[in-house]
């Protein structure tokens, strides 16, 4: 085993009689720096565009999300809220009501979903990150926050006086076509006191209110929720607090976390991720083979010595190990440069932006251990069969 490694390293570090090998073994060993490089590029670019794709998430999502099992609304009495007012592992919940809503601002309609919040939604949700213009709610029933989609469609600012009302509506339950339109809708004038923004779909689905109002154009009872928003506290077992709220309310509701909430989102880019490392994994196997030609010109150029070290003693699967080893070291010593170099790429883009989304917006990226260990294993497990491939046509016939 040593004397196949001296030999290699040997044969890796030493330039072959032939300048065409040379240059063969250089365009090999540039094909496994710049396959390691692109490869921790991908993931680490992929890992920051993940967190910036679920940033929003974190603004708007709670930590568990409490819906009903069946129909619309489930029951929240005084006796369910005192159990959920014990519980350390929950630091807060806020009440949500939510439903369609039709809205008109002057000569302008759209429909969206009203989403009636309580007093405690401020300490479950980061709302003075989504909050871009005006205020958030107070206790005034009368007052809404809209979208910034909403805001845009409607003509709709933030209004300082009772002015410029915003009207909404909401259909009364029944069958047929009523005599009088104006008797088929509940209805409420509110003013507009701030535009909030998380991304484009929400920025044109939700105008906020109080329970209050929503519970009023909804006709619910007090003691009524579409569902409820938790935010646990930092210490909290999710599984543990899960099984503690099914003791709660039973199956009569359906409960999912942040992950849960946006499923398709984490499935799409998880898809992507894998699909980019596929490709760039293959772009890699056919640069690494390269590797195994290599190895092969160096085996014929190395001929005579190879017939050398057989006739001196060493062993068939001895001098299959020196071109083994040397394509294998050529393999981990390219891998690691390939990810010095992308690190320090990926530190120049985090620091100075070398490519932008936007003029104002640089493409994010997140380095990771996770990263460096896919990387160094799927580019040295590559090498290594190549070289195993190329050091295998060693043969008798060759030594002879």
């Amino acid at each position: 085993m040593n004397f196949s490694y001296y030999i290699a390293k040997r044969y890796l570090f030493s330039p072959g009689s032939n300048n065409a090998i040379n240059i063969i073994t250089s365009i090999a060993a540039a094909g496994v720096v710049i396959g390691a490089m692109a490869l921790f590029l991908v993931l680490t670019g992929f890992a920051g565009l993940k967190d910036f794709s679920l940033q929003f998430s974190t603004y708007f999502d709670p930590d568990l999300k409490v819906f009903p099992s069946s129909g619309k609304t489930f029951v929240f009495d005084k006796e369910k809220k005192e159990k959920l007012n014990q519980f350390e592992d929950v630091a807060h919940f806020s009440e949500i009501v939510e439903d369609h809503v039709f809205l008109e601002f002057r000569d302008k309609q759209k429909t969206a979903f009203i989403k009636g919040v309580d007093v405690n939604y401020n300490n479950v949700i980061k709302t003075d990150s989504i909050v871009v213009y005006g205020n958030w709610l107070t206790d005034n029933d009368f007052q809404v926050v809209a979208g910034n989609g909403i805001s845009r469609e409607l003509g709709m600012g933030v209004e300082q006086t009772y002015t410029n009302l915003l009207s909404i509506y909401v259909p009364k339950p029944g069958k047929g076509i009523p005599n009088d339109i104006t008797k088929a809708f509940r209805s409420q004038k509110v003013v507009n006191i701030g535009i909030y923004s998380v991304n484009e779909e929400l920025d044109e689905k939700y105008i906020f209110a109080t329970t209050g109002l929503a519970r009023t154009l909804l006709d619910l009872p007090k003691d009524e929720v579409t569902h409820l928003e938790l935010k646990l506290s930092p210490e909290a077992n999710e599984d543990i607090v899960l099984q503690q709220l099914y003791l709660i309310f039973g199956d009569e509701v359906v409960i999912k976390n942040r992950f849960q909430l946006n499923d398709k989102l984490y499935k799409m880019l998880n898809t992507e991720n894998l699909v980019s490392y596929l490709v760039i994994t293959l772009i890699a196997i056919i640069a690494l083979f390269n590797v195994a030609g290599a190895i092969i010109m160096m085996i014929i150029d190395k001929k005579s010595n190879v017939k050398t070290l057989y006739n001196v003693g060493a062993s068939l699967p001895n001098i299959r190990k020196i071109f083994l080893f040397q394509g294998s070291l050529m393999t981990v010593l390219g891998t690691i440069l390939g990810l010095v170099l992308g690190l320090i790429l990926i530190i120049l883009q985090q620091q100075f932006g070398l490519l932008m989304i936007t003029p104002s917006l640089p493409y994010p990226t997140r380095i990771t251990a996770m990263s460096f260990i896919i990387v160094f294993v799927t580019i040295t497990m590559i090498g290594f069969v190549a070289s195993l491939l190329a050091s295998s046509r060693i043969n008798q016939k060759l030594i002879r």
